[in-house]
């Protein structure tokens, strides 16, 4: 018999939840990211220093002997979780599992992989796999990969190095020898840019064959974890509409008491719960090495980004005349939410991973 997965959290994960949160609620809370938005770069000074190094987020994927601390994809998620829930902006999702899980499926031995493995799990470095944003993590998302300028690449004005994928393999090159040129996102919480390091050799870290398998291998664990980051935000946008509409009164009764309110709130609720489980579940499967894993990441990634939205729209509608202002944080949510619907592969492309996998007509 198989052992029964338990999707429910551990102490530990617990613990990690509370020390996250606690601080981005006293780093990144709504009113500082609504500030930030407004300067050029929408990052929290000190705050990657602290969530990575400090708490040591960045390294819950490395191994121990690698530098790292030895956890796993269910603690990531977690983190990710938080930073959903608060829509931080951080390069935690590309550079702490994108990145970190493209180099350790080339760390086996000693080498320029490791070495940098080790600077990503201090959070002394930010690495960036220099590849669109949109990229799905089945084999045809990674065919074809050319040397030239890679449009829509998240989180490269925070990078230190890109993973930069050629015909010829996978090279490191640090971010000053790369031409980066800022795009304007619609999520105004990761930016968005077009990486040309064409002129930069780098270093070269795995051939074409070995390159493509690790470059599959991080935006797997990417779009997998992209779900409990989803999850997050849909948690927090239903935490905080139920908020509003206990508090806010029409005919002197709370808005929240009106009976087709109610059953919007509820429905979502529904939806949240299950997105909990898909999440968790992919979680899991990358954790255990499940050999499933690319099943249930598809399957997290086609229903948790459609929750998110629908979370995060009724947030701003229920909100009222208020979620529909630019000093309100729920358009930062919705932007999230959209931008995150077609990151590492949109619900329709997922869809036709599990058709494929499950040896079923693709749905129309």
């Amino acid at each position: 018999m198989t052992a029964q997965t338990d999707l429910l959290y551990s102490d530990t994960e617990d613990d990690l939840r509370a020390a996250v949160r606690a601080l981005l609620a006293d780093r990144a809370g709504h009113q500082t990211l609504l500030d930030r938005i407004e300067t050029d770069s929408p990052y929290v000074p000190g705050l990657w220093k602290s969530l990575a190094g400090d708490i040591g987020a960045a390294g819950l994927l490395v191994p121990e002997e690698l530098g790292g601390q030895g956890a796993s994809h269910r603690e990531t998620a977690v983190v990710l979780e938080e930073l959903g829930r608060a829509v931080t902006p951080l390069p935690y999702l590309t550079s702490a599992v994108v990145a970190t899980e493209t180099l350790l499926g080339l760390a086996g031995e000693a080498g320029p992989a490791a070495e940098l493995l080790a600077s990503l799990a201090s959070g002394e470095r930010v690495a960036i796999l220099a590849v669109p944003f949109s990229t799905a993590p089945h084999p045809a998302g990674t065919e074809g990969i050319q040397d030239g300028p890679v449009r829509g690449v998240a989180d490269a004005a925070a990078a230190d190095v890109f993973l930069v994928p050629r015909p010829d393999g996978l090279h490191a090159v640090p971010a000053a020898d790369a031409v980066v040129t800022p795009l304007t996102p619609l999520d105004l919480t990761r930016p968005l840019a077009v990486v040309d390091a064409g002129g930069a050799e780098g270093v070269r870290l795995a051939d074409g064959d070995a390159a493509r398998a690790a470059v599959r291998r991080g935006l797997l664990a990417g779009a997998g974890l992209l779900a409990s980051e989803q999850l997050g935000l849909a948690e927090r946008c239903l935490e905080e509409t139920v908020r509003y509409t206990r508090e806010r009164h029409q005919f002197n009764r709370p808005v929240g008491s009106f009976q087709a309110l109610k059953h919007r709130m509820a429905q979502l609720w529904l939806d949240v719960v299950g997105a909990r489980a898909a999440a968790r579940a992919a979680a899991d499967a990358l954790a255990t090495g499940s050999p499933d894993a690319p099943l249930t990441v598809a399957v997290a990634q086609a229903y948790c980004s459609k929750v998110a939205v629908r979370a995060a729209e009724e947030c701003v509608q229920l909100h009222g005349g208020i979620g529909m202002t630019w000093e309100h944080p729920a358009h930062l949510a919705l932007k999230r939410a959209k931008s995150d619907q077609i990151a590492l592969g949109s619900a329709g492309r997922h869809q036709d991973a599990i058709a494929a996998l499950m040896d079923l007509p693709a749905p129309a």
